[in-house]
């Protein structure tokens, strides 16, 4: 299965008031496991950055002003991004943006149905503690020293360390099958195979004559 763990970081809070992304940082994943492929570019919002927001990404006027606009780098973000499930910490921020900046150039918004809040699974899995993306690297003992600021790629590659534990799939999932699968151009897949061996007829009987003799022994 194909994921995508998403961040953005933005103006300020509130689209309403016309607040603007200026940062998408993309990982991808594959049975949950990083495939190395990424998508990450800093955005020129056409707008003053709130003071707030400076404090929590660090991303000024200045830095920002000779960046691309969304509308230059849409196409490859939604080709990234297509046919796969967007995994999202606190969803409903990060989509609102960026639908916003979709609706602005006329392009369609996305479905929320393709989206996975891991703040919700954190909700249900732990009622009433603290469900932040620094609480739960605390929590399954994720090294977290490296996000001195809010930046998309860094909490990216923290939410997908986050989403295993989440999901209880503490070590990479194994792709078990009764038969090789042989890629189109007939080499083998790497993915750990499970050949299920029968015993033979000699086996049997030798295991139901050494059962018998354990029982008379027993008795």
């Amino acid at each position: 299965m194909i994921e995508v763990v998403l961040d953005t970081e933005t103006t300020g809070l509130s689209v309403s008031k016309g607040h603007r992304i200026v940062e998408i940082g993309c990982i991808e994943l594959k049975d949950q496991i990083p495939t190395n492929k990424t998508f990450h570019c800093y955005l020129n919002p056409q707008r003053k950055v709130s003071e707030d927001a400076i404090k929590v990404h660090g991303y000024t006027d200045e830095f920002l002003s000779d960046k691309k606009k969304f509308s230059e780098i849409v196409d490859d973000f939604l080709q990234f991004i297509k046919n796969k499930k967007l995994i999202i910490h606190n969803a409903e921020f990060d989509i609102s943006h960026i639908n916003n900046e979709l609706k602005l150039i006329g392009r369609p918004i996305i479905n929320k149905d393709s989206v996975i809040d891991t703040l919700d699974i954190a909700r249900e899995k732990y009622p009433g503690s603290s469900i932040s993306l620094d609480a739960l690297c605390k929590r399954f003992r994720i090294d977290n020293s490296r996000r001195k600021f809010h930046t998309a790629l860094i909490d990216c590659e923290l939410l997908s360390k986050v989403y295993i534990n989440l999901t209880d799939q503490k070590e990479p999932k194994l792709n078990f099958q009764a038969e090789e699968i042989i890629n189109t151009n007939n080499s083998i897949k790497t993915d750990y195979c499970k050949k299920i061996v029968l015993p033979s007829q000699d086996e049997l009987e030798n295991h139901k004559i050494f059962m018998k003799k354990s029982l008379k022994k027993n008795i």
